[in-house]
């Protein structure tokens, strides 16, 4: 699997709450909560998604691994299916 990354026109702000995506070509924009923001860090960092599964099970051991890898399989999901991802 390639490195995930976010398509060249997607700005990334941290807030208090999570993460916001902008999509400067559209000027749609995503909130992702605290969870999806680690996501979305340790994907772009080169963690791949059964990493970030990995991660994020150890980290919240009561999400249950099924649950996490649905939300983080969505999340790819989501981010590719609005052309915000680049791979």
């Amino acid at each position: 699997m390639m490195n995930f990354a976010l398509a060249p026109e997607v700005s990334v702000t941290d807030t208090e709450h999570g993460t916001v995506l902008l999509d400067e070509r559209t000027g749609r924009y995503w909130l992702l909560n605290g969870t999806g923001a680690l996501a979305l860090r340790a994907l772009l960092d080169g963690t791949s998604p059964q990493g970030v599964v990995a991660s994020l099970c150890q980290r919240f051991p009561d999400a249950g691994t099924a649950q996490v890898e649905q939300d983080v399989d969505n999340l790819l999901h989501a981010l590719r299916t609005a052309k915000v991802a680049a791979s």
